[in-house]
């Protein structure tokens, strides 16, 4: 990935799967599920984000074009 705001958003979304990933895995988490499910929404949101500009940015419309050149051939 060559856009800044690709790398800057797959990092978002590897922090909030890690910070939700670690509240499913708490002690607290046995008392109380809002903290995990408010991580899991933030990590939808941060997928989201990612996802959403996958498809209008150039970079990785590039890689995709690559990615179905290589299948056809």
């Amino acid at each position: 990935m060559d856009c800044h705001i690709c790398k800057h958003l797959k990092q978002v979304l590897e922090f909030r799967t890690g910070e939700y990933f670690s509240a499913r895995s708490s002690a607290f988490y046995l008392v109380s599920t809002k903290l995990a499910a408010r991580k899991n929404v933030d990590m939808e949101r941060a997928r989201n984000d990612w996802e959403e500009h996958q498809l209008v940015c150039p970079h990785a419309a590039a890689i995709r074009q690559a990615e179905t050149d290589n299948v056809a051939a």
